[in-house]
């Protein structure tokens, strides 16, 4: 455990020259994730609300169903008008929600074996809830947009300890300014991938405009980790 920490707080020093000396460097190759759990790997209680349009043009809200079992939500998106879903937690420490994603869809343009939406048309949109690593996939996987969906996805379920050491420190700290990032893949044979985001350290979340639906997960990127082990 010591030499896996020490190896972490090199790498984020290793981090900061590299920034430093690269300020425009984009990430031309695959790293290697190591996701953010939930506390204490136990997946908290999920719920979920839709604004919708009622039949009168007037915002309502649906709650949609969260099963136990699948940990899945699903909702219509129709291209030219905007929907969304929000799910929030309730971990097992305390009684207060939390906010965990929120997913917005406006122009849902081409959809994997259907071919082009048009204007009115509509999908069923599916998010699933990851309840090892803070993390989701969205169905259906290549579902591609014109105006990019917009996914805001918190990662304040890890309760503070990023790295999952069991401890809470100077090194999660670092880790969060640094290390964290939004990463994808297609499908699970596939390696994993950045997605540019805008961090807000504020409160503990990650805004990324989607060009399409893939699997999305909170991890630290341990290339230089692994780096600083070969060298």
């Amino acid at each position: 455990m010591f030499v896996r920490r020490s190896l972490i707080v090199l790498a984020l020093t290793l981090a900061v020259v590299r920034c430093t000396d690269q300020p425009t460097a984009l990430q031309r190759s695959p790293h290697v994730p190591q996701f953010v759990r939930w506390a204490a790997n136990v997946a908290p209680q999920f719920t979920a609300i839709s604004p919708q349009s009622n039949q009168h043009g007037r915002p309502g809200f649906r709650t949609p169903p969260l099963s136990l079992d699948t940990y899945s939500v699903s909702f219509w998106a129709v291209r030219g008008e905007s929907r969304s879903v929000r799910i929030n937690y309730s971990s097992a420490t305390d009684t207060v929600t939390y906010p965990f994603m929120q997913l917005t869809i406006t122009d849902p343009t081409i959809v994997p074996g259907q071919g082009e939406l048009a204007v009115g048309d509509s999908v069923l949109v599916t998010v699933n809830i990851d309840t090892t690593k803070i993390g989701i996939s969205l169905e259906p996987t290549g579902l591609q947009f014109g105006e990019r969906a917009q996914l805001k996805i918190w990662y304040g379920g890890a309760l503070g300890d990023l790295n999952g050491d069991g401890v809470v420190d100077s090194v999660d700290a670092s880790i969060e300014h640094q290390l964290l990032g939004l990463a994808y893949r297609e499908s699970s044979t596939d390696p994993w991938w950045r997605v540019p985001v805008a961090q807000s350290l504020d409160d503990h979340s990650f805004i990324s405009a989607l060009p399409h639906f893939s699997e999305y997960a909170i991890d630290l990127d341990v290339t230089l980790l692994d780096w600083t082990v070969s060298w």
